[in-house]
């Protein structure tokens, strides 16, 4: 679990809810037209742009920026200098009941093709282009959030506007003027709360995940290739660092 994730949603929620209760106390900040207005509509506005499969995997996209899977690049390096060293001794074909014990499946794709006797141009294009068609899904996912940020900005607007209309037609009758300005304003708060606490920024904590994601499998490309081109375990670790940071390259020839 994203422990930064989820502190920063639960913490400005707080903050919100603390900062409202400070003042005329919460109840005065629920309102069920504008809540009708800005999340029934924004999420209407969803369903047309977007597919019914994709959004009935917006819990599921949710949760990836909640509980991303997480790869371990340093144990990762060191399976793969492991494998380059078993081939490199045994050969490729030592590898096989590594491949069937292999719980990343793009891992096990590509080394089950190696094994096979496939072509190296052959294996790197195939794995590019899941590595590619993969991104491209995720992209579109992270955009329904972004999507639903500006949609949720717009309808809170489209609220106000309505409870500008409805206050100005009642200027006579004082008692229907509180409940339109609070739809006025209201509903730009919604929007405003949606698109900055939730739309934007799990919109873009999915593409670091997608970029994070993209980083490993070109990791274990390049670890394949290695692998079936009979690199030195040394140089192919040598490979794999340069993917990290400076500071997080740890040498297990060292």
């Amino acid at each position: 679990m994203d422990l930064g994730t989820v502190v920063g949603i639960v913490l400005i929620i707080a903050l919100l809810l603390g900062a409202m209760a400070m003042g005329v106390g919460i109840g005065p900040y629920v309102d069920i037209p504008s809540v009708l207005i800005v999340v029934g509509g924004s999420i209407s506005a969803l369903m047309i742009s977007f597919k019914p499969s994709q959004m009935k995997s917006f819990f599921k996209i949710f949760m990836v920026a909640i509980k991303p899977p997480q790869e371990d690049k340093l144990e990762l390096i060191k399976k793969l200098v492991q494998l380059a060293t078993k081939a490199r001794k045994d050969g490729i074909l030592a590898l096989e009941s590594e491949v069937n014990d292999e719980r990343n499946a793009f891992l096990k794709k590509g080394l089950s093709m190696a094994i096979d006797g496939n072509e190296p141009d052959n294996i790197r294009e195939l794995l590019e282009i899941e590595m590619e068609q993969t991104s491209t899904r995720h992209k579109v996912n992270g955009s329904i959030f972004s999507q639903w940020a500006g949609i949720a900005g717009a309808m809170g607007m489209i609220g106000t506007l309505l409870g500008l209309v409805a206050m100005l037609l009642n200027m006579a009758d004082p008692s229907a003027i509180g409940p339109s300005m609070a739809v006025a304003l209201l509903t730009t708060m919604y929007g405003a709360i949606i698109g900055n606490v939730l739309g934007s920024p799990i919109a873009n904590i999915l593409g670091i995940r997608n970029d994070e994601e993209s980083l490993v499998k070109e990791m274990i490309l390049t670890g394949i290739m290695s692998i079936q081109s009979g690199d030195a375990p040394r140089a192919l670790e040598a490979k794999l660092l340069s993917y990290l940071a400076p500071n997080e390259r740890v040498s297990q020839f060292n």
